[in-house]
């Protein structure tokens, strides 16, 4: 398995050609599942862990990774199903999110599969809120076309971990916090748990947000309002948007911004959990304006200051 993430450091190029590469695995069942591999650091076989007393059910204890403590969490119970046969094969899928590390308890990991945004779908809309997808898509196993669930990572981390929202003393300056009252925000994630993250810290400031599923959604809206006539930079402070997800990802997004007159000038921010080994010089190839990693909220109302005095002072 450690031939699988080799060559992941040469799979930047990916980056605006509306295209991802999958890592595929099984939870003891028969159902596939995946993650971006941008987010794997590796995949090992399951170290000796240590029980941490009065953590949460799901943490099965903590792994020591290179003098790295990690903890590691039993992905089948985090997602609501049964526990896995003591003989069942398990693997560590050790991941970055939000500038953290974690390992994941899976059963069998199969593969890389390399596919378009365009073949990622989101779950559909009778699965109701409380499921872990945040996409779906099909993949060709043993002559038989499967439906492959993409999990959603961050909501899995926030059931375990308490993201706050609150901004620290000190960030707002009072001189200008009035002004962000009745101007819009457009926030473009296909997980709604970081949707949630971003309202919550913006709506403190009296902003209104717009929130949109995918990249495909986002540029019909915005391509909408400007048949309709709308100037779009004035219409919004800026779009939040992540980089990963179905139908059209957040650097094809940009790129379609940034090639239309009617709206290049808008105030783009990549807003993801990709972070780490991941190359900033890739967001700035399809002109994204700033890039934060998830989550930092006092970081992402510093950039909305910092954009509002631009906007203040032009007029």
């Amino acid at each position: 398995m450690s031939g699988v993430l080799s060559t992941v450091d040469q799979r930047t190029n990916l980056v605006g050609e509306n295209r991802l590469e999958l890592l595929l695995f099984k939870m003891n069942s028969r159902q596939l599942f995946a993650i971006n591999v941008f987010k794997v650091k590796e995949v090992i076989k399951v170290p000796p862990l240590t029980k941490m007393p009065g953590s949460h059910y799901t943490v099965c204890g903590v792994a020591s990774l290179r003098g790295e403590s990690v903890p590691v969490i039993d992905l089948r119970a985090a997602i609501g199903f049964p526990p896995a046969r003591e003989e069942a094969e398990q693997n560590l899928i050790v991941t970055e999110y939000n500038r953290t590390v974690q390992g994941f308890l899976v059963g069998q990991v199969m593969n890389i599969v390399n596919t378009a945004w365009t073949e990622i779908m989101p779950p559909p809309q009778t699965a109701g809120r409380s499921n872990y997808l945040t996409a779906i898509t099909h993949y060709e196993d043993e002559g038989q076309k499967k439906i492959v669930e993409i999990i959603d990572v961050e909501k899995v981390l926030a059931e375990i971990v308490d993201y706050d929202t609150s901004i620290s003393e000190g960030v707002l300056e009072e001189d200008i916090v009035n002004e962000f009252a009745g101007r819009n925000v457009l926030v473009v994630d296909d997980s709604s748990t970081a949707r949630s993250q971003i309202r919550e810290t913006l709506e403190q400031l009296g902003i209104n947000i717009i929130e949109c599923r995918d990249g495909l959604q986002a540029l019909n809206l915005l391509k909408k309002w400007c048949d309709e006539g709308k100037d779009i930079a004035n219409e919004l402070l800026m779009l939040v948007t992540d980089a990963e997800m179905p139908e059209m990802d957040g650097y094809r997004l940009t790129h379609e911004i940034r090639n239309d007159p009617r709206m290049d000038t808008l105030f783009v921010i990549l807003n993801t959990s990709l972070s780490g080994s991941f190359n900033e010089a890739m967001v700035k190839k399809v002109g994204c304006d700033r890039f934060i990693s998830k989550f930092q909220p006092d970081l992402l109302v510093g950039v909305a200051q910092e954009r509002l005095k631009e906007v203040l002072n032009r007029s």
